[in-house]
């Protein structure tokens, strides 16, 4: 069946220019629209989303992922999305896996519904990613309570209700613990959903690295003061 037009996905670009492209394409026929946030790239990233079809925002200066996905998500509120897609830039994310994303939250099973790697084991996930990813696990398991496998996926689906109550204010790449954190203060609905990650030689250079995982848990603490 084609995709709703109230289905509306969130890219948040920085510097994509070699990717960005190629994914819109893949992800065109799986939603409505595509918005992507050209978070302040010094390359040709805003041409190439739309040559391929995307409506194209841009922040002046880089402020970072999860700055971008929540311009990206107050933009698709705005264009009536029932249900919003946040969905990777560097290809990372099969374009295919968003129709089972949706399913729960389009049949009103669940308010968000969260990608998780682990589930299935199609993804081939490098020894020290998978440490990383299990150790942030562990944190979101003892700050929130929630008990999920994958608590860093950047594929997720947010019905029109979770969209516009959870607010991102973590501007960098702590914003995914944040969200996990918004679910558990508002009581939504959630569900984990088995997709599949796509390591290539491109995908691993964009990622988190140990420094980056730092980073992720510095900008968690500092934020718990922030309301």
């Amino acid at each position: 069946m084609p995709p709703s037009p109230a289905v509306i996905a969130v890219i948040a670009a920085y510097n994509e220019e070699r990717a960005i492209e190629a994914v819109v394409r893949d992800l065109r026929p799986h939603v409505g629209e595509i918005i992507v946030v050209d978070d302040g790239s010094a390359d040709g990233t805003a041409d190439a989303a739309r040559r391929a079809g995307a409506i194209v925002l841009r922040h002046a200066v880089n402020r970072g992922q999860g700055a971008a996905l929540q311009t990206g998500i107050a933009a698709a509120l705005a264009r009536d999305a029932a249900i919003v897609v946040t969905f990777d830039a560097d290809g990372q994310h099969v374009a295919a896996d968003v129709p089972r994303l949706v399913a729960p939250v389009a049949g009103g099973a669940a308010d968000v519904a969260l990608g998780s790697r682990f589930l299935e084991g199609t993804s081939k996930v490098p020894a020290l990613r998978r440490l990383l990813l299990k150790g942030a696990v562990i944190f979101t398991r003892l700050t929130t309570g929630l008990r999920l496998t994958d608590a860093h996926n950047g594929l997720r689906a947010l019905s029109r209700k979770a969209a516009a109550t959870i607010r991102i204010r973590q501007d960098r790449m702590a914003h995914a613990s944040e969200i996990v954190s918004e679910i558990r203060r508002h009581g939504l609905r959630f569900v984990e959903v088995p997709i599949t990650v796509l390591y290539t030689d491109y995908s691993r250079a964009k990622g988190q690295s140990a420094f980056g995982a730092f980073r992720v848990l510095l900008d968690l603490l500092v934020g718990k003061g922030v309301k």
